[in-house]
């Protein structure tokens, strides 16, 4: 692809102030674990020990999947647009837990069937669901190109308007199942490992689900040094657009926050068009889907949160942003052993 944003390393400089810094607050050294290491990150994607507040926004990206006909899905195809309109009316768990966390929330419709005409939706249809990809390919490279080319706009947008922090989330009847099957293509390992429950298949349900998967996967054969390939073969359409939405974002000096496992198939799809990416994922949560635990593991991220969450939409994401938003406070307010008089020990 020659139209990627260029992402910039992080600032390790930053990085080192940071927990410099921390080391100085009123507490033992290290003794805010993983918090302190999250504040740091914050200030490498920020280039500043001392980042200005976190303004978050959140992207959720809804398509329908032609793969849905092979019964994949313990729901029918119509819920995904159904979830839009949950969606468009502030009523779902995504809209309830990104207004109790403050972020701005961005509903895409990236290619659902049957469109919905909502102020509250944002159009950015790549077409009305991708075809059966146990027949042959989800959509062209071409489309798959396009997918990420709409994603990174859209990210770029929200960067430009003061986001510092992006965070994913998906919508669509039969995406653990492109999930899968991407993952499968990108890190190697059989359908059976990478497949799970989804939205509530039971254990033959799960094998079915396998087969389906293995189906796919061989009769499009994609190629895993090819990430663009493999996402245009087996993949949909907001899985493209939410990787490009994480190259944008990133491009932009913005914190990428994902939910689950269906955006850390979009991030492991990006990550391998650009590297730099990795610097500025944070992983909210780790999904009992089976194929979330590779999939993290490849972009080696260690998951905030364990709290068993399998709804998508970027309920996980949201729940972690408080944790952001305190990672940052810490190392901006929070008082130096010499500005509170406090006795530092150097342990």
């Amino acid at each position: 692809m020659s139209s990627l944003p260029q992402i910039s390393p992080v600032d390790e400089e930053s990085r080192v102030a940071a927990l410099t810094e921390l080391d100085r607050k009123t507490k033992p050294r290290g003794s805010l674990g993983r918090l302190e290491v999250l504040a740091a990150q914050i200030a490498a994607i920020a280039r500043s020990p001392a980042p200005d507040q976190l303004r978050a926004a959140i992207v959720v990206a809804a398509a329908d999947h032609g793969i849905a006909a092979e019964s994949v899905s313990a729901y029918p195809q119509e819920v995904t647009r159904q979830m839009l309109a949950s969606f468009a009316s502030g009523s779902a768990a995504i809209s309830v837990l990104a207004r109790a966390a403050g972020a701005e929330l961005v509903v895409v419709d990236a290619g659902v069937i049957e469109p919905l005409e909502h102020p509250a939706i944002r159009s950015l249809r790549l077409g009305p669901g991708t075809a059966n990809a146990a027949l042959g390919p989800a959509m062209s490279r071409e489309t798959a190109a396009e997918a990420i080319a709409r994603g990174a706009a859209l990210a770029a947008e929200l960067t430009t308007a003061g986001a510092s922090v992006v965070a994913l989330g998906d919508m669509g009847i039969g995406n653990t199942t492109s999930a899968s099957a991407l993952a499968c293509a990108l890190l190697g390992g059989e359908a059976r490992e990478m497949c799970g429950p989804g939205t509530g298949l039971d254990a033959g349900g799960v094998a079915h689900k396998a087969e389906i998967v293995a189906r796919m996967l061989a009769a499009n054969r994609p190629d895993p040094a090819d990430p663009l390939g493999a996402l245009a073969a087996v993949g949909g359409f907001e899985i493209g657009f939410l990787a490009g939405v994480a190259l944008g974002a990133a491009a932009g000096g913005a914190v990428v926050v994902l939910d689950g496992f269906i955006t850390g198939a979009s991030a492991l799809v990006a990550v391998r068009l650009d590297h730099e990416l990795r610097g500025y994922l944070v992983a909210s949560h780790r999904s009992p889907e089976p194929g979330h635990a590779p999939v993290l593991e490849a972009l080696g991220l260690e998951p905030l949160l364990d709290l068993g969450l399998r709804l998508g939409e970027g309920s996980g994401a949201a729940l972690a942003l408080p944790l952001l938003a305190a990672a940052r406070a810490i190392l901006v307010e929070m008082a130096t052993f010499e500005a509170a008089g406090v006795t530092d020990t150097g342990r």
